[in-house]
């Protein structure tokens, strides 16, 4: 489905969408053009046809990674929407990142080091990786911390791995962090946002190269509206509302 930025649909059939080829991303258009360039040296300038056409194939998985579709978000003040595409791969109670419960230099308060449900949504290569604001509000941290890069899948890769904090304030008060994790693969986290900046729900606020993880931690007294092992879309699925529980059960099939 394509349309356009700013376009307003609805469930009634308001609006216009078509299917369209997605965008690449600017901060992929280097790599892509650079795996072109490599591949037509190797085919053409060394004649080795056999590594060449597959290297040519490959670019185009590079451009593909890099794709920049348009997303419908959801509308609703109390909608938390899924910050990367991938799956769920798990959901538990734990406390939030302990970068985040510290308060500021300025004096403002962190986050309460009481267990919230995390939601940990996982990438693979061929997911699109633009990650984008699970709600709308003023970006209050952006903590960056070096680590490791263990499989993006395992629990322990939230406290261990490479990655990157993000603290978002409605002006309400109401606040929610997620956190861009790199993987075995993923080796860059290329943040679009710094504190201080105003996003919109579903706006772009950042990327991960090559295969990696996005936690959300929900506020307290929400659960997740997502089941383990669902597929979701960023800036489209909705992952929560908050302060709203309930038990919700899936069937794979």
């Amino acid at each position: 489905m394509h349309a356009m930025a700013g376009d307003l649909l609805d469930n009634r059939g308001r609006g216009d969408a078509q299917w369209g080829w997605p965008p690449i991303h600017p901060e992929g258009r280097k790599f892509g053009l650079g795996a072109v360039a490599i591949s037509l040296i190797v085919l053409l300038g060394l004649g080795i046809g056999w590594l060449g056409w597959p290297m040519l194939l490959a670019s185009l998985g590079v451009f593909a990674f890099f794709r920049d579709p348009e997303r419908v978000v959801p509308q609703g003040r109390e909608l938390i929407v899924a910050p990367a595409d991938g799956l769920v791969t798990l959901i538990g109670q734990v406390p939030p990142p302990a970068e985040l419960q510290v308060a500021d230099a300025d004096g403002s308060p962190g986050l309460s080091p009481e267990p919230v449900t995390r939601i940990s949504i996982f990438m693979s290569v061929f997911d699109v990786h633009i990650n984008r604001a699970p709600i709308g509000g003023t970006i209050k941290r952006v903590v960056y911390i070096p680590g490791r890069f263990v499989n993006a899948d395992l629990d322990k890769a939230s406290d261990e791995n490479e990655r990157q904090q993000v603290l978002i304030e409605r002006a309400d008060g109401v606040q929610i962090a997620f956190t861009q994790i790199a993987g075995l693969v993923a080796r860059r986290i290329v943040p679009f946002i710094k504190p201080g900046d105003i996003v919109a729900a579903g706006q772009r606020v950042g990327l991960i190269r090559f295969g990696s993880r996005v936690d959300v931690y929900l506020p307290r007294g929400t659960d997740s509206k997502v089941l383990l092992g669902q597929k979701v879309i960023g800036g489209e699925t909705v992952l929560a509302e908050i302060g709203k529980q309930a038990l919700i059960e899936g069937v794979s099939q």
